[in-house]
Parts: structure tokens; C-alpha cells; sequence
């Protein structure tokens, strides 16, 4: 039984993707799924493709060839605005913060909401920092204030702010790369915690990982990527960390095939 199987309807579907650049091929021929109300994690090694993959998903790449549908329906981003707007989050390493803003500031970037009537209108700052503490509230994001610059937080806590960022606009899909890079063991244990939060609220969350460990303790389901290609995939609770090593290592391909093996979505 692949994967795929115990899905059938997932939130998130890749066909047969592939992105090149110039001779350089990224991504070749990548299948996956992502469910409801699940972690699903991505692992390779460095430049298996991960990273491409999922800027082909959420609109900062075009695809070259392939499709991408979600919720059924297929979809093709000319930016990543467009994949924002249709439910995609994705929280980047860099997780695209500015130190300088307030909390509430980078929640409502670049969706500032204005009050006034007609062409007479002001940002609503008071209005923003309300709906920003309860964005908060709802994902239990421990923060000494909403109007605390962000260049004064931990990094856990910048973590948690991008993410909550990223789930707080009816996302249907949230993609993070690798989420708890950098953070040590407290930190990383409140950044897991907040993904499980996200996942118990029914999101599809599609997380970027090097940490075997922290896949198999985190993740529903896990998708191998090697040299462009996806070439495995697994229930985790049907797997070990042994076995993962293999597959991103090529050792036991074959014998994986008949369990894990789905590159049909």
C-alpha cells in the first residue's frame, strides 16, 4: 500500500513536476501529496531538490512541466502573492521578519488594514494590535508584547511569530523550511509544539527537515527526494530512522519499494 493510499483526498498534490535551470535540472519528474490535518516532511540531502519543490508549489518558480493542484483543483502561481491568496503559506529559513517593526507590524505585513471613509483613510493600528494579540492567543505564542520590535525577541520566538504569521490568513497549506534550524533544544520543542497546533486545527503542513529525529517524532507522513527525483515515501509510523538514512542514501531502494514506494499521488 502506497502513501497516497490512506489519503483520498489530499489537500496538496504535486504530478510529475520538474523545474530546471538553464542545464541545470532541479527538480525531475517530483510527485507527492500533502493531507488535512497532517505534518508531512520532506527530507534529502543538500540540493536533492527540497527547497526548488516547494517554491514551484507556493509561486516563487514556475514549474517546467508537471501540476500542482490543490484541494482537486489544479493551480499555477505567477507569483507567490497569488499561491498567499488561494491558502499556500510558507515560512522560510530567513522567515522574511523585519527587526525593525513591532510583532503586530510584521503579523499585518503587507496587510494593513486602513479606517476612514472615502479617499480619507488612516491604519487602523489599534484595531491591528487587537487582532494580532489574539492571533497569538490562539497558537498560545508566548511574546512580551505585540508591540515588541522583533529584533528583540528569541529566536523561538521569531520562529513562532512567522509561523503564526503564516497560519493566521486561512491558510489551507503551511510549508516550512526547516523550521527549528538554529534553535536549541527548548526552542525547537516550543516550535514543534506550535506545528502540532497547526496540524490539530485541521492545516495541511508541509515541513522541510534534516532532522531525522525530529521527523519521526513530528511528522505523519515523509517523502524522500534524491537528486531531483522523490523516490520514496512512508507512513512514519511505519518507518525508522535506519531505514530513512537508506533511502536518502539509495541503500535499500528495492527493498523499500514494495511497503513505501508511491510516486503516484
Amino acid at each position: 500500500m502506497s502513501v497516497a493510499d490512506t489519503t483520498p483526498e489530499p489537500t496538496l498534490v504535486v504530478q510529475h513536476v520538474s523545474k530546471s535551470f538553464g542545464s541545470v535540472t532541479a527538480v525531475q519528474d517530483a510527485s507527492l501529496s500533502a493531507g488535512a490535518g497532517e505534518v508531512t516532511a520532506i527530507i534529502g540531502d543538500n540540493g536533492a531538490g527540497k527547497s526548488t519543490l516547494i517554491k514551484c508549489v507556493s509561486g516563487v518558480h514556475r514549474s517546467d512541466a508537471g501540476e500542482v493542484c490543490l484541494d482537486g483543483h489544479p493551480v499555477g502561481f505567477a507569483s507567490p502573492e497569488e499561491g498567499r491568496a488561494r491558502g499556500i503559506e510558507t515560512v522560510y529559513q530567513d522567515l522574511a521578519l523585519v527587526d525593525d517593526l513591532a510583532v503586530w507590524q510584521n503579523l499585518f505585513l503587507n496587510r494593513e488594514r486602513t479606517r476612514g471613509a472615502g479617499p480619507i483613510r488612516f491604519l487602523d493600528r489599534q484595531g491591528m494590535q487587537r487582532e494580532a494579540e489574539s492571533m497569538l492567543q490562539r497558537l498560545d505564542v508566548d511574546v512580551p508584547s505585540v508591540r515588541e520590535r522583533v529584533r528583540r525577541l528569541s529566536g523561538g520566538q521569531r520562529q513562532a511569530v512567522a509561523i503564526c504569521r503564516a497560519a493566521g490568513w486561512g491558510s489551507r497549506l503551511v510549508i516550512m523550511d526547516e523550521p527549528t534550524a538554529a534553535l536549541g533544544v527548548r526552542e525547537t520543542a516550543r516550535v514543534e509544539e506550535l506545528i502540532r497546533r497547526l496540524r490539530d486545527d485541521g492545516l495541511a503542513v508541509l515541513v522541510i527537515s534534516h532532522n531525522f529525529d525530529q521527523v519521526l517524532r513530528l511528522s505523519d507522513r515523509v517523502w524522500i527526494m534524491r537528486q531531483g527525483r522523490v523516490v520514496d515515501g512512508f507512513r512514519t509510523a511505519e518507518t525508522s530512522a535506519e531505514e530513512l538514512v537508506a533511502a536518502v542514501t539509495g541503500a535499500q531502494r528495492a527493498a523499500n519499494q514494495p511497503r513505501g514506494r508511491s510516486q503516484q499521488p
